[in-house]
């Protein structure tokens, strides 16, 4: 089918592997069909294809010019009102907008025309178009984490009259199959966790594996990255106790003393710690040992130095952090984002999974920690939606600073204000990350598309300015019920 399709047929059947979560076993031949895709002129397509062709290929790293769109636009640049009642066409234009960069004005604009008309037509639409409208409109497909738009997406094809049955059929063994392969990650990953018992021991630590694990397969779904999705479980896990521990339990002196005995790296300096620290050290030194060991086992010796430094380094990052904090000397808002870079956990989570990932070399490592735009970028952009969401708790009923305190004493503006320009930020995030993702580097894809991926599940942990990770229920425990626990009926 997919050899054999060509021109607005060809375009239509890639968008549906994709979001049914089949590309990767056609990923050959869907990269020669976008090659050839980039290379033709699409003057004839209607609104959906055009804007169809647009997100596909920024979706594949070409920088496919927005210019594509001047045909549908009037003499001041305003979208063609008669547009407004083509519902596939603005749904299209509405995902591809969201693959935006830094200058493109016209999908600045399609954002605000599309978001206006799909919301005010969705009530006098019936489904699965209704359904498709409503999910867009909550999440954007480019933002969304591809596992879970591949499970939601799912359900709404097979309610679409013109399904194809092949595809439907082939959709359904793969995300089964998946889903089983999940499960038994998710055993051992419980196993490894249960048996530090720190649910008992550190009860003031958050109990998260299940949402960490969520991030593991929100950065690498495919079968093959299982050896990357146990190791993003276990740091996420790691640095979550770890966090809470400097953040949570901690006074500033046992703080201090902690980052100490994690600079020097011996376990023969653990009398030093209070007891309950002892059994966060020990928790450390296990999870640095089996790194060791599978580093060693994967020729990828070469990560060990690197894991073991930014380890120390998110110490260093959390005990200034608990620093500002509990002295109340807030920094200037730039030092406290340099320094939140580092607590963002990107390098952490990154340097984590390099024994899994057979592509990764240590130019890759050296590539990552240089600082490149696309991870600083990423990490803020984290942040800054962690902040969104997490200011709340931390705040403590006014008895703790914040970074969104921080943002008003300098800035003399009131609170409402600088949550809407945290939000601000976001948007200014993503644009530089779609920037660095079509820009391309000598980087592996598969590295750069982590952090693009990193983005993604970070938007939808702390989506509507929600803590997703420190309270669930309402929002991510759904998405880990579709993809861990309810079967598909096949």
């Amino acid at each position: 089918m997919l050899m054999s399709a060509n021109s607005g047929k060809l375009i239509a059947l890639i968008d549906k592997l994709e979001r049914l979560g089949l590309a990767y076993h056609f990923e050959t031949e869907i990269e020669e069909k976008l090659q050839e895709m980039s290379e033709n002129d699409d003057d004839d397509y209607d609104l959906f294809t055009t804007a169809l062709r647009f997100r596909l290929l920024r979706q594949h790293q070409y920088h496919v010019s927005c210019g594509v769109f001047d045909k549908f636009t009037d003499k001041e640049g305003k979208f063609k009102e008669q547009l407004s009642s083509d519902t596939e066409g603005l749904l299209s234009l509405y995902e591809a907008a969201h693959a935006r960069i830094h200058g493109e004005a016209i999908l600045e604009e399609a954002v605000a025309f599309t978001t206006h008309h799909l919301s005010r037509i969705l009530p006098q639409l019936e489904s699965p178009l209704k359904d498709k409208v409503k999910r867009a409109l909550e999440q954007a497909l480019h933002r969304g984490v591809p596992i879970i738009e591949m499970r939601v997406y799912l359900s709404l094809y097979e309610s679409d009259e013109s399904r194809d049955e092949l595809l439907l059929k082939l959709a359904k063994l793969n995300f089964s199959f998946l889903q089983n392969l999940y499960r038994r990650e998710l055993c051992e990953v419980s196993r490894w966790w249960n048996n530090f018992d720190l649910k008992t021991k550190l009860p003031y630590a958050r109990d998260r594996l299940i949402e960490c694990y969520l991030w593991g397969v929100s950065i690498h779904f495919e079968p093959q990255y299982s050896d990357v999705r146990i190791a993003v479980a276990k740091s996420m896990q790691m640095v979550s106790t770890m966090d809470d521990t400097y953040d949570n339990y901690a006074t500033l002196e046992e703080a201090d003393l902690l980052t100490e005995v994690l600079e020097r790296w011996d376990i023969n300096e653990i009398h030093r710690l209070p007891d309950y620290m002892k059994i966060f050290y020990r928790f450390v030194m296990s999870i640095y040992d089996d790194y060791e060991r599978e580093a060693a086992k994967q020729g990828k010796s070469f990560a060990v130095p690197y894991f073991r430094e930014t380890v120390k380094q998110l110490g260093r990052a959390y005990n200034q952090e608990q620093k500002w904090i509990m002295e109340r000397e807030m920094p200037t808002f730039e030092d406290y984002f340099k320094n939140s870079v580092i607590t963002s956990c990107i390098y952490v989570m990154f340097t984590a999974l390099v024994p899994g990932m057979k592509s990764v070399t240590k130019a890759t490592i050296d590539w990552l920690l240089s600082e490149p735009n696309i991870v600083i970028s990423t990490a803020r952009m984290g942040r800054h939606l962690e902040d969104l969401g997490s200011h709340e708790r931390e705040n403590r009923g006014g008895k703790m600073l914040t970074v969104v305190d921080c943002y008003m004493q300098e800035h003399g503006v009131s609170k409402q204000e600088t949550l809407a320009k945290f939000a601000e930020l976001v948007e200014d995030g993503w644009k530089n990350v779609n920037t660095e993702w079509v820009a391309k580097t000598s980087v592996a894809k598969e590295m750069v598309e982590q952090l693009l991926n990193y983005a993604r599940i970070a938007e939808v942990t702390y989506k509507n300015s929600q803590d997703g990770y420190t309270n669930p229920d309402k929002f991510l425990a759904p998405q880990i019920s579709a993809l861990f626990l309810d079967p598909i009926v096949i």
